[in-house]
């Protein structure tokens, strides 16, 4: 991939998204630090432009709301790269018997359906310029090959329908031009795994390889680093 794109960013006010948006803009792209805290997403995306003089923007987004939502992306413009890295743990500790499912569905609300929603959004203009790159953040929870984490059951599902979508949306862009494919990030000391070992700067790499491949990369996959997931 040459030349400057605009990459658009949610969930980066904090943890993996800026770890990624940092890591764009580092590259040379114009990069849009969206979150719901709009003076979060502002004083990161200014430490980010005076760190690294990369060209930075932001805007308030919740991506369960379709007004924000249709507002960021008039407020934006074209996006080339979008990186869906909002999401929510809520259920740790539940099991699928007996999780409240106002859980799952706030859940649902963020990680499948707000992804979905951005994307939406997005992916027609990139269908019409004939080039884009989309990365859904999605988990190892959601491996049927190395057990669907019950322990957590609605992230668990929300991830395994993310991955769905990421197929969904890779054949309704077939042959456009535009690549949408989902990340396992690993385990990242973030806020919801303030434990972890991972550093958002270490799985950073592997989502800015999905969002940077070149025309003949992978699309409709499930990524740990530059490997496809099988059989998830």
């Amino acid at each position: 991939m040459t030349g400057q794109r605009t990459a658009l960013v949610t969930g980066a006010t904090g943890g993996l998204g800026a770890a990624v948006a940092a890591r764009l803009g580092e590259l040379g792209h114009r990069v849009v630090l969206a979150g719901r805290d709009g003076d979060a997403a502002a004083a990161i995306a200014k430490d980010l432009a005076e760190r690294t003089d990369a060209t930075t923007d932001w805007v308030g987004l919740d991506v369960t709301d379709p007004a924000s939502v249709d507002a960021a992306r008039d407020a934006v413009g074209a996006v080339d790269i979008l990186v869906n890295s909002a999401g929510v743990l809520v259920d740790a500790g539940h099991a699928a018997a007996t999780v409240p499912l106002e859980l799952v569905e706030q859940t649902l609300a963020v990680n499948t359906l707000g992804a979905w929603r951005v994307s939406q959004a997005f992916l027609p203009g990139m269908i019409e310029r004939r080039w884009g790159r989309i990365v859904n953040i999605s988990s190892g929870t959601a491996s049927f090959t190395h057990g669907i984490f019950g322990a957590a059951p609605a992230y668990s599902l929300s991830k395994v329908a993310l991955n769905a979508l990421t197929v969904l949306l890779a054949g309704s862009a077939k042959d456009s031009g535009v690549l949408v494919n989902a990340v396992n990030p690993g385990r990242v000391r973030t806020r919801m795994q303030p434990t972890a070992q991972r550093t958002p700067d270490e799985a950073a790499e592997g989502i800015v390889w999905a969002a940077t491949l070149p025309d003949d990369g992978p699309s409709g996959c499930f990524l740990r680093g530059d490997r496809e997931v099988m059989g998830w």
